[in-house]
């Protein structure tokens, strides 16, 4: 007999208890199975699903992360998913939300490659301070790559095109199996020793990741670091990488693009020549002029002129100058006559002639000449001085008053 929880579940709720489980304990998973139905949504996501003999599970790898794969995923292929267990409540589905996606097999050559990148990185192989300049207009380069790749014929075409006086010396190679390593370490190292070009171009085309083993090699690593010509990696397509590429001074995407990164078209330099003449006849024409307007401000007329334009400012201030004093002295002038009329009258105010025109009189002892100023200080008989405002008179004191 079956026993049910009394409690009834919503089917939201149900799903997104379900969708909790399964994000949470299945995060971070890897999955292997074989890929059916790939299809490449129009915003760049490609959907798949991942199946094995007894069972299939929806996946999706967005476009950001399908960019860096090192293969094309096809039906049939046989591969590992790194990703997390994501739940679509609408449909009640779940699928794989892919971060990685690798050959079945890759993985052990992946966390190998990894751990020789960190390790050649410490010993500085990779550093960007380290890395030298291409030469502007070499004259000759070397190819190391296979004699009858494409690769070899793409840089052959550009180079023809663009610049066929470049010197093309091709080093030959296999690019993948057995040995490749090996002998393009040495092509290098060859290329090197009797100065065989002024660049030096290592590639090939695209392929998958064991093909392009090689030129992740240790020894081919290291023989690109300790080259003293500037060395051009061209491994593969643009989403390939290796680890020639960290340790190569310049990365091309496809052996084509480092072709163009070695030649100059004719035209371009003869019309980036004219373009220098056109700038160089120009500055020179600049400079006369600006040399015969400098001589013309040394002309008498012109020297008239600035001496002219120099001397009125300071005209024009020793004419204010002058106005100002005579103001000032005006000014003055004014002031004292005002003040003197002042003096005047208040010395006039203290005249003793103006008292006595009041009719006071200025009394003085005779033969003393002593001014009078109490009756006292005269006595009876006493001959005086009297001054008025016009004339004197001489008198005698025949009684003295007391006041």
């Amino acid at each position: 007999m079956t026993f049910f929880s009394e409690h009834i579940y919503g089917v939201s709720e149900i799903t997104g208890l379900i969708r909790q489980t399964l994000e949470e304990e299945y995060a971070g998973i890897r999955v292997k199975g074989e890929l059916s139905n790939v299809r490449l949504s129009s915003t760049g996501h490609l959907y798949f699903t991942l199946k094995d003999s007894k069972a299939l599970i929806s996946c999706v790898i967005f476009a950001g992360k399908l960019a860096r794969l090192h293969f094309q995923p096809v039906d049939g292929a046989l591969v590992i998913a790194g990703g997390s267990i994501s739940v679509y409540a609408p449909r009640g589905t779940y699928q794989i939300i892919c971060d990685t996606l690798e050959g079945a097999g890759e993985g052990d050559i992946l966390a190998a490659l990894e751990e020789r990148k960190r390790r050649l990185a410490g010993e500085g192989l990779f550093d960007p301070a380290k890395k030298k300049r291409l030469p502007l207009m070499p004259q000759r380069v070397a190819v190391i790559t296979s004699p009858t790749g494409a690769a070899l014929r793409d840089i052959l075409r550009v180079t023809k095109r663009r610049n066929a006086g470049l010197d093309i010396l091709i080093l030959p190679a296999p690019v993948q199996g057995e040995g490749a390593a090996e002998k393009i370490a040495a092509q290098i190292r060859r290329a090197n020793r009797y100065n065989l070009g002024d660049v030096i171009i290592v590639g090939r085309g695209g392929g998958s990741l064991e093909d392009l083993l090689p030129f992740s090699h240790e020894e081919v690593v290291r023989a690109i670091a300790a080259s003293e010509i500037p060395v051009i990696s061209a491994v593969g397509h643009e989403t390939d990488q290796c680890l020639a590429d960290l340790a190569a001074d310049l990365r091309a995407p496809t052996p084509s693009a480092a072709a163009e990164m070695v030649t100059a078209l004719q035209d371009d330099m003869r019309e980036r020549v004219r373009e220098l003449r056109h700038a160089v006849t120009a500055a020179l024409q600049g400079s006369v002029e600006r040399t015969r307007l400098l001589l013309d401000r040394f002309k008498p007329q012109a020297l008239e002129m600035n001496f002219r334009v120099l001397l009125q400012p300071f005209l024009i201030r020793f004419d204010d100058a002058k106005e100002d004093l005579v103001r000032a002295l005006r000014d003055l002038a004014v002031e004292k006559r005002h003040r003197l009329d002042l003096a005047v009258r208040e010395l006039e105010g203290a005249s003793p002639l103006n008292i006595l025109r009041k009719g006071y009189a200025v009394v003085s002892d005779e033969e003393t000449g002593r001014i009078l100023t109490r009756a006292e200080d005269t006595a009876d008989g006493r001959r005086l001085h009297v001054r008025l405002h016009q004339g004197a008179l001489k008198t005698r004191v025949e009684e003295i008053m007391e006041s």
